[in-house]
């Protein structure tokens, strides 16, 4: 009562005043909110304009520049042009795939900026060999100068462009608490006052969301901060999509793509084509050394959970002891069940190259999903709901949830794993693909997931 009171002596106060001081409270009480990096120059200089009006002529140039002398534009042969043309192509394939793969949780872009450079470059190399004449030098100048140019301009942003989020202290929203990638805000009143943000997190749903601060949402959102519903921004931190969450969402629009599906299984084919010739030798020496080891077959054959819910039979090498195969969870890495070569081939995933056959039956793909054993599976649907929803999409070798969590054998770990499948179902995209890809070929390196 005391606030409403205070209140109505301003508004009275401002009647006995002229027009000016009821103009300059009314500017008082109507303050322009501003978003974070909003002004012209901060979106040119942190945005995609700034990498093609300097990035780009400036990846461009200088090779030619280096190894030619000012004057190379005046009579350029043709074989600078068709390789100044392949430059250009491939700094655009980055830029835009970097682009894309930084949507995605935990995703730092600096740290792929040579893989992705190195394997693009690499890609137009091969498609310049087929023509009459390029320049090789100025190609890799090329490659030089793009790998500086993203890992320092990638680099830059992420460090000073840390998202700063205002969180709306009611409901579940109270219980967010500050991440490794991005900063909270608290507000105390529905009031931003000089405070630059880059959006508003709210639980939307709450009964204590008052007109107060509904009017004041409405504000931000009409200002151009956008508003963030507390399952939208806990999934955007986290990279998995909460149980709570799916239940109040259709499960129709979490259904993958059918064009991408069918992209996929093209992808997958050619894939396992191609490795298969090339993985030969490496598949054939793992198989001697299993059998060489410890008595038993050098493949392990299990009925698993596939597409649609549909059983398969998944081939793997071998890893543990004959007599200790067969029930189901592994109890660590120091589980005695695990042959030594075993061990060797858990850690660099060796195990996993025969399903390369999977792939091609199209029991499996690439990536997807980890496929679970008939009798976990069964277990898993009585304690954890909605555990079915993760064959929406084919099973795979690498997934989403072993380069975030590892593997889980526990129900409780299954649970956190599981949020991890539906966040991969429900961003099912190339985009993803390639990055658990990358993220994938790192933890084979550190042997991080192996079960």
């Amino acid at each position: 009562m005391f606030h409403k009171h205070k209140l109505f002596e301003q508004l009275d106060c401002t009647a006995w005043m002229g027009s000016d001081s009821l103009v300059s409270s009314s500017k008082a009480f109507d303050t322009r909110y501003e978003r974070r990096h909003s002004r012209w120059y901060e979106q040119c200089l942190m945005g995609m304009p700034f990498h093609f009006v300097v990035g780009l002529p400036a990846v461009l140039m200088t090779p030619p520049l280096m190894m030619h002398g000012g004057d190379f534009w005046r009579d350029m042969p043709p074989g600078l042009a068709t390789t100044l043309w392949a430059v250009s192509a491939a700094f655009l394939v980055t830029l835009f795939v970097l682009h894309r793969m930084t949507r995605f949780p935990s995703t730092q872009a600096s740290m792929y900026v040579v893989p992705l450079v190195s394997v693009v470059f690499a890609a137009t190399w091969a498609l310049l060999l087929g023509a009459e004449r390029f320049d090789e030098g100025v190609l890799w100048g090329g490659y030089a100068a793009s790998l500086l140019w993203f890992f320092l301009g990638y680099a830059g942003v992420q460090r000073f462009r840390r998202p700063r989020f205002a969180v709306v202290p009611l409901g579940e929203a109270r219980h967010l608490v500050e991440s490794e990638g991005s900063g909270l805000y608290r507000l105390e009143v529905p009031r931003l006052g000089s405070q630059r943000i880059d959006g508003i997190v709210a639980d939307l749903r709450s009964d204590a969301l008052n007109h107060e601060w509904m009017r004041f949402l409405t504000k931000c959102t009409l200002h151009g901060i956008p508003v963030y519903p507390i399952k939208q921004i806990d999934e955007e931190r986290t990279g998995r999509v909460r149980l709570e969450h799916l239940a109040d969402t259709e499960l129709t629009t979490l259904l993958p793509s059918p064009l991408y599906s069918a992209c996929k299984r093209g992808l997958d084919l050619g894939g396992a084509l191609l490795l298969l010739p090339l993985l030969a030798p490496i598949m054939l020496a793992t198989a001697w050394a299993i059998r060489h080891d410890s008595p038993g077959p050098a493949l392990f054959v299990q009925w698993r959970m596939g597409h649609r819910g549909v059983p398969f039979r998944i081939y793997k090498f071998r890893s543990m002891y004959s007599e200790g195969e067969g029930k189901g969870v592994a109890s660590g890495e120091d589980d005695s069940r695990i042959t030594p070569v075993g061990k060797i081939i858990r850690k660099y995933r060796l195990d996993e190259l025969p399903q390369l056959l999977n792939v091609l039956k199209g029991d499996m793909s690439f990536i997807g999903p980890c496929p679970e054993s008939m009798d976990l599976s069964q277990w898993y649907e009585k304690d954890v709901p909605f555990f079915s929803y993760r064959c929406a999409v084919k099973p795979g070798i690498l997934g989403w949830a072993q380069i975030e969590q590892g593997d889980a054998a526990e129900a409780e770990g299954m649970t956190v794993k599981l949020q991890y499948d539906f966040y991969y179902i429900k961003h099912f995209s190339l985009w993803l693909d390639v990055l658990i890809l990358m993220r994938t070929l790192k933890m084979i390196t550190t042997g991080f997931g192996a079960r």
